[in-house]
């Protein structure tokens, strides 16, 4: 037997086993596919793309599928175990949206399938805007952005295209310290300029510095509510009335939603945009670049300028319709339809109460999470958290060398992914943890048990957590290198690098 195929047979994960590459699993004239020999004749061959042949792998198909099983069965994923990554909401996705994103009749409709002809898709669009809207208090809403960084652009864009329509031309946009880091680079990307706003020592905007910054030159103001740090900005109100009364716009960021759900509504907090994240609030795929959906939903004095064309009901049944001033496309087609229909299902199945349940279990088991965690460990701020927090290790890396970084890869030796680590930048050694309303009272229990023992290791043996994990598939990468010399071509074994 060749030796590779040794390997294949003899490589089974058990044990931190190390998988071979496909270069290394390749046996020569393998192949995973079979073609029948053409009965119609053929046109003329192909030029080739290169001199000589690209050398891929040569792999049966059985072998290939046992190789990316077994890579499968190396990660972590919301199905295996809790996955606390705070402000990514990373919560356990009903298998019922999954069935009904692969329906036929949804699954294989064309799209550019006319709208006489696809009345049903349009009606899935329209209930789930509908339904959005009500949570979000405002009056319409796209679906075509992909992901939630593309939702904030979509919706600078509309609070540009709305300020040029009034004869005015601001270029500042005001942000929290605390904001999420692609809030300023989507108001770069939109045109505007960034202006930071500190937070105060509750840990939320300080309203006092948000007055002196608002002037003629504000177009807006992005805002998360809850914050960054899990804290419910108390000052909302009087925050939208300051940028209202300089003519500005209020944007609101989605994130953090879920905290929020069926409680108490953007649009009544004074926000005239918001973008929500399917993937965070609504329990659809999260992750791995897409497929995903950012909506932006806006108050009514704004629907004119939504990206176009959106469905809307006429007479003749579903139309698709461009919005009088609309800033265009922000999406080919009309965004990820089954996204969006993953997400409708969750919100059916779950009805009014049953959302409004999921922000206070999330409320619930943050604030339980943070009760249970033991010294060194410091929760900065005294403001109760709603759906996450954000701790210290600080006092931990002075006690013993041990850092936010360290507690985060020991963790997984413990069976549980990450927190956020390092952000928002205002925390010192800040781990963001969000446990989400799917994990139950044992498992958040679990959770704090394993950063207590940790922190009790830490004191022990310093050197022990700080090369963890010890126990996983994959030891602790260089972070550092990986960053500054990224290998980002494949090359074959025998070729110099």
């Amino acid at each position: 037997m060749p030796e590779a195929a040794g390997r294949a047979a003899s490589s089974p994960l058990v044990g931190g086993a190390t998988e071979p590459t496909l270069r290394e699993l390749s046996v020569p004239d393998r192949r995973a596919w079979s073609l029948p020999t053409l009965d119609v004749p053929t046109g003329p061959p192909l030029p080739e793309a290169a001199d000589t042949p690209p050398g891929l792998p040569e792999l049966s198909e059985r072998d290939l599928v046992a190789h990316f099983t077994r890579l499968a069965h190396r990660n972590f994923a919301v199905d295996v175990g809790a996955y606390p990554l705070g402000s990514c909401t990373m919560k356990y996705n009903p298998k019922v949206c999954d069935w009904a994103a692969e329906h036929g009749g949804f699954r294989d409709l064309h799209p550019a399938t006319p709208a006489s002809m696809a009345q049903g898709a349009l009606a899935v669009l329209l209930e789930a805007e509908d339904i959005l809207c009500r949570l979000t208090g405002m009056s319409a809403a796209t679906f075509q952005p992909p992901a939630g960084a593309a939702g904030e652009l979509t919706g600078l864009l509309i609070m540009r295209a709305y300020h040029r329509r009034q004869g005015r031309n601001p270029g500042t946009v005001l942000i929290p310290d605390s904001a999420h880091g692609t809030n300023p680079a989507s108001v770069t990307l939109a045109g505007f300029g960034v202006r930071h706003i500190p937070s105060d020592a509750r840990g939320m905007v300080d309203l006092a510095a948000l007055r002196r910054a608002v002037d003629h030159d504000t177009a807006g103001l992005m805002l998360t509510n809850p914050n960054t740090l899990g804290l419910f900005e108390e000052d909302v109100a009087e925050i939208a009335e300051a940028v209202h009364g300089a003519d500005g716009l209020v944007y609101y960021d989605g994130a953090n939603l879920n905290a929020i759900l069926g409680v108490v509504r953007p649009g009544d907090m004074g926000f005239d945009i918001v973008h929500s994240n399917l993937h965070k609030t609504f329990a659809t795929p999260h992750g791995g670049g897409g497929p995903g959906a950012g909506p932006v939903a806006v108050v009514e004095r704004l629907a004119a300028f939504l990206p176009g064309p959106v469905p809307r009901r006429t007479a003749d049944g579903a139309r698709w319709i461009m919005p009088e001033h609309s800033i265009g496309r922000v999406h080919g087609r009309h965004g990820n339809f089954l996204v969006v229909l993953r997400a409708l299902t969750y919100m059916r199945a779950l009805g009014g109460r049953g959302l409004r349940a999921v922000a206070e279990r999330s409320v619930l088991n943050a604030r339980y999470l943070a009760s249970l965690l033991e010294e060194p460990y410091t929760v900065p701020f005294a403001t109760p958290c709603m759906h996450e927090f954000v701790a210290s290790a600080a006092e931990l890396k002075r006690a013993t060398g041990v850092r936010a970084m360290d507690v985060a890869k020991a963790l997984l030796d413990e069976g549980f992914h990450a927190p956020t680590i390092y952000f928002p930048l205002i925390v010192d050694e800040a781990l963001m943890i969000e446990p989400t309303e799917t994990e139950s009272p044992e498992t958040v229990e679990a959770i704090a048990a394993a950063f207590n023992a940790i922190a009790r290791r830490a004191a022990e043996d310093p050197e022990g957590v700080q090369h963890a994990p010890h126990r996983t598939p994959v030891s602790r990468p260089d972070d550092a290198l990986a960053a500054r010399k990224p290998m980002l071509t494949w090359h074959d074994l025998e070729e110099p690098r």
